[in-house]
C-alpha cells in the first residue's frame, strides 16, 4: 500500500462570506455516509458563531474551533488543529474519524492553507508538523459560490477569485433564488479543471465532493502554482500575515454580545438600519440572539451584503451556551457607533425575572 492510502483525507470547504458553507456542511453531516467526519471550523473574529450553527448530530463528533482567519498565520493554526485531532484520536479522548472537513472563514486565501498540508509546501517547523504531514493528506478543495453575490465578491475581494481558482469542486448556492445562467462557463474559464455542481439540481449527490484522493494544482490555471510558490517563499514565522483576530486587511469584524433578551421589533429595526446603509461596506451579519417572548429558543440572525434574511428560530441553545452574540463584518463600519446602537438596543430589553440568562437549561 502507498503512504497516501494510510493517511486521513482532509477536505477544505471554502467560499466567500455568506456563500452557504455552513448550509452545505450541515447537509454533508446529515448524510449517514459522512457521520464519521471530524471538523475544523475557522471563524473570523474573536466571538465564534458558525460552530453553533453546525448541526453535529446526536453522536459526539471530533470538532476543533479556531478564531482569526486561518490563512493569516502561515499554516500554524491548521496544523495545530489537525494535531489536536490526531492526539485525541490516538489517546481516545475524541471519537474515531475517517476524514476531516475544514470550514474556513469566508475571507480565507486558500494558498497558504493548501501549502501547509501538501507535500513540498510550507516546511515543517516542529515535531507536531511532521506528525501531521505523515497522518493527513489534502484530498480536495470545495468552494461554495453564491450566484447572487459572486459578481460583487470577485470585483472587490481577490480572495474570492483564489477560492475558485484552487477548487476541485464549485458548489453553486441560491440557484433557487436566481438562475446560474452562464456562470458555470465563467467559473471554468477561471479554473479549467473545476467541476461545477448545483445543489438544487435533481440527482446531485454530495458524496462526489468527498471522494478520497490527493490534491493537485495541475490544470487549475497558471496562477495557482505561482501563488503556491510565492507562499512557500514566505518566512515560517509569517510576520507579514499576522493581524488582529477581528481584522483582515480592510475588513473589520465587530463582535456584539450581551446577556439580556432583546425586543424583537427593536432588533429588527437595528438590523434594517444597518443593512440599509450603502456606505458601510457591509459584507455579513451573523449571530444567535434571545428574544423576550422565549429566550430559551434562540433566533439565528443572517444577512449577506445588504440582504437581510428572515430570522430562524432554533429549538434550543447549542450545547447550552446561551447569550446574544452577533458579528458584523464590513469594510467601512463605524465600530463605536455600532456598539452604541447595540448597547441602546440591549437597554430596551429587561431580564423579565430570569435569575441568570447565561444559566438557561441546555438544549
Amino acid at each position: 500500500m502507498t503512504r497516501a492510502s494510510h493517511q486521513i483525507p482532509v477536505f477544505l470547504l471554502t467560499g466567500f462570506l455568506g456563500a452557504g458553507k455552513t448550509t452545505l456542511l450541515n447537509r454533508l453531516l446529515q448524510d449517514p455516509r459522512f457521520q464519521d467526519s471530524a471538523l475544523v471550523i475557522n471563524e473570523f473574529g474573536l466571538v465564534p458563531v458558525d460552530h453553533d450553527l453546525v448541526r453535529k448530530g446526536r453522536e459526539t463528533r471530533a470538532t476543533v474551533t479556531t478564531t482569526g482567519c486561518i490563512c493569516c498565520t502561515v499554516g500554524s493554526d491548521l496544523r495545530a488543529s489537525l494535531d489536536e485531532l490526531l492526539v485525541g484520536r490516538r489517546n481516545g479522548s475524541l471519537p474515531p474519524f475517517a476524514r476531516v472537513i475544514v470550514e474556513t472563514t469566508g475571507l480565507a486565501d486558500p494558498a497558504p492553507i493548501v501549502n501547509s498540508i501538501i507535500p513540498g509546501g510550507l516546511a515543517a517547523v516542529s515535531l507536531a508538523d511532521h506528525a501531521v504531514a505523515r497522518a493527513f493528506r489534502l484530498s480536495g478543495v470545495i468552494t461554495v459560490v453564491d450566484v447572487l453575490g459572486v459578481g460583487a465578491a470577485l470585483e472587490a475581494h481577490p480572495e474570492s477569485l483564489r477560492q475558485i481558482a484552487f477548487a476541485d469542486h464549485v458548489v453553486l448556492s441560491k440557484t433557487d433564488l436566481a438562475p446560474a445562467g452562464d456562470l458555470p462557463q465563467a467559473l471554468r474559464a477561471m479554473n479549467p479543471a473545476v467541476l461545477v455542481h448545483d445543489t438544487q439540481a435533481a440527482g446531485f449527490d454530495p458524496a462526489v465532493l468527498l471522494q478520497p484522493g490527493s490534491y493537485t494544482a495541475l490544470g487549475k490555471g497558471e496562477k495557482v502554482e505561482d501563488w503556491l510558490a510565492a507562499e512557500t517563499a514566505q518566512e515560517p514565522q509569517g510576520g507579514g500575515h499576522f493581524h488582529s483576530l477581528n481584522r483582515h486587511g480592510q475588513v473589520l469584524a465587530v463582535p456584539l454580545t450581551s446577556d439580556a433578551p432583546l425586543d424583537e421589533t427593536a432588533l429588527r429595526q437595528f438590523l434594517m438600519r444597518l443593512t440599509a446603509r450603502p456606505d458601510n461596506g457591509l459584507l455579513r451579519i451573523k449571530g444567535l440572539v434571545a428574544l423576550r417572548d422565549d429566550p430559551s429558543r434562540p433566533v439565528v440572525v443572517h444577512a449577506v451584503g445588504h440582504r437581510l434574511y428572515p430570522n430562524l428560530r432554533l429549538e434550543g441553545w447549542p450545547e447550552g451556551q446561551a447569550g446574544n452574540r452577533l458579528v458584523v463584518i464590513g469594510t467601512a463600519l463605524d465600530e463605536a457607533g455600532l456598539r452604541q446602537q447595540f448597547d441602546a438596543l440591549c437597554g430596551k430589553a429587561p431580564l423579565f425575572g430570569l435569575a441568570s440568562f447565561a444559566a438557561l437549561p441546555k438544549a
